[in-house]
């Protein structure tokens, strides 16, 4: 028979009023249903103790997310796609003595950025023209114009041999997008690389040849490419941006200011955006002092037993902008992990290097020849 709920009623205020003293504890309670047949007038119901939980589902596993890293650590950069496109010409400009000249377009994320390239004259080398990816230091975005500044140096490269690229980041003169800046957004850097994955397109180019300038603020975005790709063949940086981002943390131009020289911190980007970027990552991963690993993980010169090819430094010992310190790290830091590196110093020299210049530039062209052209 069945208990109704009545009957469960009596049955248990019964066994209440009729057992001896309660047993022990215990994790639940069944009730076994009696079978069907009449009970004799002094049997009781009995009940049943047992330590088998009821059944209940078990609970749902939770994966627990991998953090995503941030934009600027090397891991995050080396995992993003940089497809580049197309290499569009927008306009025919004055030729070099040996060379075309041309306003050029191509695109990185969507955005449509433009360049300066320069294209020997004469007969193409059977697999395409030796190339150089010129980055330059900054220039305020809203004064910068393609066809202006570092005319020397494109030049003297041009007129080498080499196809040059040189690209006007996102927010520089026509360029597409917001100059969000060079160290607190990884955006000219993908412009960069963007630009070296469009000129192994381009059909008079060597995509096995290619090599890459910076100056100053380029030498950062130089540096920063290398240890990303391995697709670049060597990298010559002029007063370059290369010492570790808890030095940057501290000052734009990379190192501590020496002893007796003025702090000459350089925008690159946005003012809203330079005020903060700093702020905000101290605020999230801590400052240098409390989470080196974070720093680290964003800053070139620890990854530079992976970088793509040799490097050659020339710094002015009388840069007060970027301070000579900066070279001597990467060097250091290049000889450590046993990376090929050369240091030119210029005593007296500035940040352009104006009074070395062809001696700086003669040094670079030997070396590109050698670990480009000659590759």
């Amino acid at each position: 028979m069945k208990l109704t709920h009545l009957g469960l009623v009596a049955v248990l205020l019964a066994v209440v009023a009729c057992s001896s003293p309660p047993p022990a504890p215990v994790a639940n309670i069944a009730l076994v249903t009696p079978t069907a047949t009449r009970a004799a007038p002094s049997a009781s119901i009995v009940l049943v103790a047992t330590t088998s939980p009821t059944a209940t589902p078990p609970p749902t596993a939770t994966a627990t997310p991998t953090p995503t890293p941030h934009p600027l650590t090397i891991q995050s950069m080396r995992e993003r796609a940089y497809p580049g496109s197309d290499i569009t010409i927008e306009e025919t400009l004055q030729p070099g003595s040996n060379y075309s000249r041309y306003r050029a377009s191509y695109l990185s994320e969507g955005l449509k950025i433009y360049a300066l390239l320069t294209v020997p004259n004469g007969e193409k080398p059977a697999t395409g023209w030796p190339v150089i990816i010129f980055n330059h230091g900054f220039i305020p975005p809203d004064v910068y114009r393609t066809t202006e500044r570092y005319a020397a140096y494109v030049d003297w490269l041009a007129r080498s041999g080499y196809i040059v690229l040189r690209s006007d980041y996102r927010g520089h003169d026509q360029s597409e997008g917001e100059a969000r800046g060079g160290y607190g957004a990884p955006d000219y850097t993908v412009d960069v690389l963007n630009a070296v994955a469009s000129m192994e397109k381009y059909p008079d180019a060597d995509r096995n040849r290619i090599g890459m300038w910076g100056h100053s603020m380029g030498g950062y975005i130089t540096l920063r490419s290398m240890v990303i790709t391995d697709t670049i063949k060597a990298g010559v940086i002029w007063a370059g941006v290369v010492g570790p981002y808890p030095n940057l943390f501290q000052r734009p131009t990379a190192t501590p200011t020496p002893e007796g020289a003025t702090p000459e911190p350089t925008s690159t980007g946005t003012p809203s955006f330079n005020r903060r970027w700093r702020a905000e990552l101290a605020e999230t991963y801590g400052t240098p002092e409390e989470n080196p690993e974070f720093w680290d993980s964003i800053s070139s010169p620890a990854f530079v037993s992976d970088i793509s090819g040799p490097i050659q430094l020339h710094h002015g010992t009388a840069d007060h902008s970027v301070p000579l310190a900066a070279s001597e790290y990467l060097y250091q830091a290049m000889q450590d992990a046993d990376a090929p590196v050369e240091l030119f110093t210029y005593p007296g020299d500035d940040h352009n290097l104006a009074q070395s210049f062809g001696l700086a530039m003669q040094r670079t062209l030997e070396f590109f020849d050698k670990y480009v052209k000659g590759s």
